[in-house]
């Protein structure tokens, strides 16, 4: 997909001055449109989307502060720089209250103007991160409610309105998939901290050389390639929550200085030399048997204690199949172009006779490949399920229309099978697929189980 580039239109009577500002702003990610007019600067508003205008007081059509409204009207979301070779604090402050952006007055430096434009543009991008995270936050709530209000859920919800009252540090347990992040969300949102302030690290995601900068932050020379001082993710955090998630992957070297920092709120760079007062509430997330690593060495049995101060245990999908119909309505209805659109009865039913190795997580992938292939017919989720099909029979009795998997995904699929037949013994499931428990153990992190 192309890049889209951004647009600049110039509205001014003077063709040198159009000439001379395209000139200086054009670029390969800028188109540069002019006008003499207001009403051919209106029409250019009409038949494109653009960023910034750059409107002239004086036209021989209208003037520039009647024109304001008009343009915002097919671009609300334009940047006005409003010059003018007539400068009055009255007609500034009538150019701001019509919706012009800046206020310049001619004569000036077109370095003045260049940078002026520049920080129009960046006003813009923050304007647009600020209306995506809104747009994430109202959604991240929609899927918070999905977990209140069915039986085994009721305590989760009693739990989560207790650790949103606390600053201590909570540990969120679940196999993947059950919905870990959205708790840990629900706990934020719940509190009385910052919506916006919430970060998510995926702990096994960070190279092990760099999971200390990145959590703690390094100073200027501290390792090669440190050509500044850089803030970690704790401080990026001050005053939110930080979620580690994945928590029982990160290195036990590091472990005692995460203990540290919970005890003592304080943190310090890499390469620094005095600690820094730091207040982040810390929530922490694990799919693994962190009981089994205290017992192999691999997780401090300290740090365990300090982190499960509330402790929150997020069930597998099997476990509670009756929310199923309620997280498919959820689905579709988010995914689906078809606001009509839902699932028969008989379909629920062989959904909920599946046992969801993948969880929630699963459960919408299902949804939305169904919206995709099946779309324009009635939806058949359950024909992508493995061990699900509907197709007829080959002579060898496998399915003709069988979906092929490919060969990573039936690994995955293998080893979730195994430990769940051996609740989650990590010696037993080695011994069952044939393979070492470091092998199986290196599995486990590649796919995140």
């Amino acid at each position: 997909m192309p890049q889209l580039k951004r647009k600049i239109l110039i509205i001014d009577d003077n063709d040198i001055f159009c000439e001379s500002v395209a000139d200086l702003l054009v670029d390969a990610n800028t188109d540069v449109l002019t006008a003499q007019t207001g009403k051919d600067g209106l029409k250019i508003c009409t038949d494109n989307k653009i960023d910034v205008v750059i409107l002239d007081q004086k036209l021989p059509d209208t003037e520039g502060v009647s024109l304001c409204p008009s343009i915002l009207k097919q671009n609300d979301q334009a940047k006005i720089i409003f010059v003018t070779a007539y400068p009055s604090f009255n007609n500034a402050i009538e150019a701001v209250k019509v919706g012009a952006h800046d206020y310049l007055s001619k004569p000036f430096e077109m370095a003045e103007l260049e940078l002026t434009v520049k920080k129009a543009f960046r006003t813009q991008e923050l304007e647009k991160k600020e209306l995506i995270q809104d747009y994430q936050n109202t959604r991240q709530h929609e899927e918070i409610e999905l977990i209140a209000g069915h039986g085994v859920f009721d305590e989760i919800k009693r739990m989560i309105d207790l650790a949103a009252t606390s600053d201590a540090p909570v540990l969120i347990t679940g196999e993947t998939g059950t919905g870990k992040n959205v708790v840990a969300r629900a706990i934020h949102y719940k509190s009385p901290l910052p919506p916006n302030l919430f970060l998510n690290v995926n702990c096994a995601a960070l190279p092990e050389n760099l999971i200390e900068a990145e959590l703690f932050g390094s100073e200027k020379g501290a390792f090669t390639g440190a050509t500044s001082s850089r803030k970690g993710i704790f401080e990026l955090a001050e005053g939110g929550t930080l979620l580690l998630d994945e928590i029982g992957s990160m290195p036990i070297h590091l472990q005692s200085k995460l203990l540290g920092v919970l005890e003592d709120k304080k943190i310090r760079r890499v390469g620094g030399e005095s600690f820094k007062p730091i207040n982040t509430r810390v929530i922490a997330a694990a799919n693994n048997d962190l009981e089994e690593a205290i017992r192999d060495k691999t997780f401090r049995d300290d740090l365990y204690y300090r982190l499960s101060v509330i402790r929150i245990h997020v069930p597998p999908l099997r476990e509670r199949k009756q929310d199923i119909p309620k997280l498919c309505d959820y689905f579709i209805a988010s995914m689906s172009r078809d606001p009509a659109q839902r699932l028969d009865e008989s379909e629920i039913e062989k959904l909920m006779d599946y046992e969801w190795p993948g969880n929630v997580r699963e459960l919408k992938n299902v949804i939305e490949r169904s919206l995709i292939i099946q779309r324009g017919q009635p939806l058949r989720p359950s024909r992508l399920l493995s061990g699900f099909s509907t197709a007829a029979p080959s002579r060898n009795g496998a399915s003709l229309n069988e979906e092929v998997l490919p060969l990573d995904e039936m690994e995955k699929r293998c080893i979730l099978q195994a430990l769940k037949k051996h609740d989650r013994n990590f010696s037993q499931t080695a011994k069952t697929l044939g393979i070492s428990l470091s092998t199986l153990k290196r599995k486990l992190k590649i796919y995140q189980l």
